[in-house]
């Protein structure tokens, strides 16, 4: 029986997805010493909006993935706003990513394309 589990996106460049596809589309590389939350979002649209009006004018290209993550291991983390209740998302600490990773059901999914 698969379990309980929420769906999230997650926007990125092109480099987070080469280290994505490094691990066969099942984790997320470690945060670098400069990002300390690692922020999946709740919806596509929010999403979109990050890889098409942040992560191209970056790096040139932005894509949105899709993952389900285990609702008892999200239910340690608060859903924070930022900016509205449109704009949610999961802060969970860089420590905790491996925890995270682990708690992914199936793969992660490129299911968008920005250039």
């Amino acid at each position: 029986m698969k379990p309980d589990t929420i769906l999230l996106w997650r926007p990125v460049g092109p480099a987070e997805l080469a280290l994505i596809a490094e691990s066969g589309m099942r984790s997320f590389p470690p945060r670098l010493p400069d990002q300390p939350i690692f922020y999946p979002v709740l919806s596509e649209d929010y999403a979109i909006r990050i890889a098409r009006d942040w992560n191209v004018p970056q790096s040139g290209a932005g894509f949105v993935t899709r993952f389900e993550v285990r609702r008892d291991f999200l239910a340690r983390f608060d859903v924070q706003e930022a900016g509205g209740r449109a704009l949610r998302e999961y802060w969970i600490p860089a420590e905790e990513l491996e925890a995270f990773n682990a708690a992914i059901v199936g793969t992660i999914e490129v299911v968008r394309e920005f250039r």
